[in-house]
């Protein structure tokens, strides 16, 4: 994490449904940039407007995988607080939610990996993992108990509770700047390939491809959702060692967005990318017989997300686990896991 000074904590509060998940708002925000999507048969577009939509994908990808993922949820790299605001605000633009939301939901994930309370556990169904977690209406406000080092930045709750304005700001820039076409094409029909694409990553990411360790859970390897997600197909891995910067472990493992770090760290923007040490690497690997078997949940539920009473837990009746006291520092298997 940065080490720039950061302001007094604020209180744990829930600030409204506003911060993503929220049913009626997700369904109608998908089924209007689907439409707009559609819209493209109809209309003249340009080859300028599809490197426009070309280049607004790979931006808004990587703003979710290096800001939200990388370094909110895991802490793998250092940059300034500006910088960090930047990383937050692109990762808005991917129409996944507010970055306190995605990262407590993410880090809860880490927790409670196939089990019952995992958020978007394939064991639920393949269509609850691919879209229905977010449009459910269960998790639409902030576990704050799980960010204790992010809630504290003023500016990232403010992004938190209005992260719709960035992509609002950027399709009327589009509409402006190229009209009807550009509108379309570059924002909606860039949104809908990267709604699949995050939607691809959540179904599969515990079911398709290969297992190189012995994680505790059935997230997997694979190179083809690496190639279309600059990375985060590395899912066991990223299990593995969770403060690495970079998901590839090898070099023919690759890792689009720890690439992009490095040409950002060469210039001053990021530092301190964090990776696996030898002794990591050769820790808790699975012989070959071992790689495609998917092993039962080690861990048992510890509860809902969210207290019953606000619908995370609706019909369990549990309540989450006691906050840890300390900011989670999600350093994989160097940390126990109930803090990650």
């Amino acid at each position: 994490m940065a080490t720039h000074a950061a302001p007094p904590r604020a209180p744990l509060v829930r600030q409204g449904p506003c911060e993503g998940g929220g049913q009626r708002g997700m369904l109608l925000l998908y089924l209007l940039i689907h439409l707009g999507a559609l819209g493209c048969f109809w209309c003249e577009f340009t080859l300028i407007d599809g490197l426009i939509a070309l280049a607004f994908l790979q931006v808004r990808g990587f703003c979710i995988s290096a800001g939200y993922h990388r370094y909110l949820a895991h802490h793998a790299f250092k940059t300034s607080r500006w910088m960090q605001f930047l990383l937050a605000a692109g990762g808005c633009l991917a129409l996944r939610g507010g970055p306190l939301w995605w990262v407590a939901l993410h880090r809860h994930h880490h927790r409670h990996s196939d089990t019952e309370t995992d958020v978007f556990t394939p064991e639920t169904g393949f269509w609850w993992s691919y879209l229905g977690w977010l449009i459910s209406g269960r998790y639409r406000q902030t576990n704050y108990q799980l960010i204790p080092d992010l809630e504290r930045y003023p500016e990232l709750r403010w992004l938190n509770r209005y992260w719709l304005l960035p992509p609002a700001l950027a399709a009327l820039l589009m509409l402006c700047l190229g009209g009807v076409p550009t509108l379309l094409v570059g924002f909606c029909l860039s949104s809908v390939l990267l709604f699949h694409l995050m939607a691809m990553l959540d179904a599969f990411n515990h079911s398709l491809g290969f297992r190189r360790y012995n994680t505790g859970d059935s997230s997997r390897n694979s190179f083809l959702l690496a190639i279309l997600a600059m990375g985060e197909g590395w899912h066991n891995n990223h299990h593995h060692y969770q403060a690495s910067a970079r998901l590839g472990f090898y070099w023919w493992e690759v890792d689009g967005t720890y690439t992009v770090l490095r040409l950002l760290a060469c210039v001053g923007l990021v530092r301190a990318l964090r990776t696996p040490s030898a002794a990591i690497l050769a820790r808790r690997r699975l012989n070959p017989t071992e790689k495609k078997k998917a092993p039962a949940p080690t861990l048992t539920a510890r509860g809902a997300l969210l207290p019953a009473s606000e619908g995370a837990g609706a019909g369990s009746g549990r309540r989450d686990a006691p906050p840890t006291a300390t900011a989670p520092t999600c350093t994989g298997e160097l940390v126990p896991r109930a803090v990650c």
